[in-house]
């Protein structure tokens, strides 16, 4: 396998028009990271200042909360309906009832995630003493609902999720220095941030109708019962994902007090941050390597390859550079008060590389091979292993112990789908030679 150095693969990728599609939906993709990355940096350090370690914690644990009924309402969409509006993009009608459809159950289960919000926030005391802040934070819930992020994918228009998300985060960050003045202004926070997704939605919704000119067609029972069925195992594997990523912060918020939040969540926040660099790489990936996968896994292999070359050799430097300054690193974003976090990001600095890793794998092949219940199986292991981790090692070490138990789940979900992708792909592989062999009269191929 040859790999072409950097400014001989950026020229072969703008040699076709579709070439030059990707590149364009990655370039959408990048811009949006940049604008992730520069607007938090603007009202993160403000927002931890302002508001103090106590109350910062409480709105980190109520995002985090909100975060599973995001999760409830997505219902896999941006995986499975994707893959369908990937598969289905040259038919309108098609796509019309995908979407139809689609929306219909989110909306079911946002109805269905405020009940159950409702009540757990009025039978624990934990909640109901802060009930205000658990609804206002349940806005991005409607926001995520409205906003079909799975139909700019399939048909490759990432432009729009650039452009909306920044329009949300730009309210947010607009509307934090004119509200949000002391820490009895926390309550402006979760409501500045439920606004900003919502007209982001909004928006989106325009968009389809007018500018895509997607009309709404009454979905039957036979439709919904295909994408609900074609979204479970994903939405399964999707939620225990989620269980993995924010069980550590839900059971510091729980067990221990809001300050101990701050201080963890402070160090998460970066390596999240390091995490979303990859995004344009693996999201303008995914549909090309659904047809990839579906037409030459031989092409899908030595795409995913050379993504994985270069973004591995970058993660690897960042990850060196930022170990070294890392007290620096929060220090400057967070202030003086949060040195704590230090430790937390440097035990936590590789995750980045990890979860790279596992999408190439996991997401990449597995989800595209349609090896749904094994990529579930392996989120599953992973989960179990932080939740039976995480309150062992937090109760022995605090937010050091939560680091611990999630670097530990991400290693464990790596090589699952390390072992799991290499076993199919074989398979594929041996199938699609056996199939050429037999095309061309059993000549010898190579």
């Amino acid at each position: 396998m040859l790999f072409y150095p950097p400014s001989i693969f950026i020229k072969n990728l703008l040699n076709t028009q579709t070439k030059k599609r990707i590149f364009e939906n990655f370039l959408s993709l990048s811009f949006l990271q940049a604008a992730n990355y520069i607007l938090p940096l603007i009202t993160l350090p403000y927002l931890v200042r302002v508001l103090g370690p106590e109350k910062y914690g409480l709105t980190v644990f109520a995002q985090t909360f909100t975060t599973y009924f995001q999760i409830l309402t997505d219902y896999g969409f941006n995986l499975s309906a994707t893959r369908e509006i990937s598969i289905n993009r040259e038919n309108k009608k098609k796509i019309s009832e995908i979407f139809s459809t689609v929306l219909v159950i989110k909306f079911f289960l946002f109805l269905i995630s405020l009940l159950i919000m409702t009540a757990i926030v009025f039978s624990f005391k934990k909640f109901r003493g802060e009930w205000v802040i658990y609804y206002l934070s349940f806005g991005t819930v409607l926001g995520q609902t409205l906003f079909p992020q799975w139909l700019f994918l399939g048909t490759e228009k990432m432009k729009y999720i650039t452009i909306l998300n920044i329009i949300a985060r730009l309210i947010f960050t607009v509307a934090i220095f004119v509200f949000v003045r002391n820490v009895s202004d926390y309550l402006y926070v979760p409501l500045l941030t439920s606004i900003g997704f919502i007209v982001a939605g909004i928006l989106s919704i325009v968009i389809v109708f007018f500018k895509f000119k997607t009309g709404f067609i009454l979905p039957t029972l036979k439709m919904v019962k295909h994408h609900i069925k074609e979204g479970r195992n994903l939405f399964l594997s999707q939620i225990t994902a989620t269980l993995s990523d924010n069980t550590n912060t839900f059971v510091l918020g729980l067990f221990m007090n809001n300050t101990t939040v701050a201080y963890y969540n402070a160090a998460e926040k970066l390596i999240r941050a390091l995490s979303q660099l990859q995004t344009p790489f693996v999201t303008t990936m995914y549909p090309i390597m659904a047809k990839l996968v579906k037409k030459n896994i031989n092409k899908a292999i030595i795409f995913s390859k050379k993504v994985l070359l270069v973004v591995s050799f970058c993660y690897t430097a960042l990850i060196v550079i930022s170990f070294i300054i890392s007290k620096q690193i929060v220090t400057i974003i967070f202030g003086h008060g949060f040195e704590s976090s230090a430790i937390v990001l440097r035990i936590m600095l590789v995750i980045p590389l990890i979860i790279f890793i596992n999408n190439i794998y996991g997401t990449q092949f597995l989800i595209n091979l349609k090896k749904n219940k094994e990529f579930l199986k392996v989120v599953v292991i992973g989960t179990i292993l932080n939740i039976l981790l995480s309150p062992f090692l937090t109760y022995l070490f605090g937010y050091v112990g939560a680091a611990i138990s999630w670097l530990s789940a991400e290693i464990s979900i790596m090589v699952g789908m390390y072992l799991s992708a290499t076993k199919y792909v074989k398979q594929l592989k041996f199938k699609y030679i056996f199939n050429l062999k037999a095309e061309n009269g059993n000549k010898n191929l190579p």
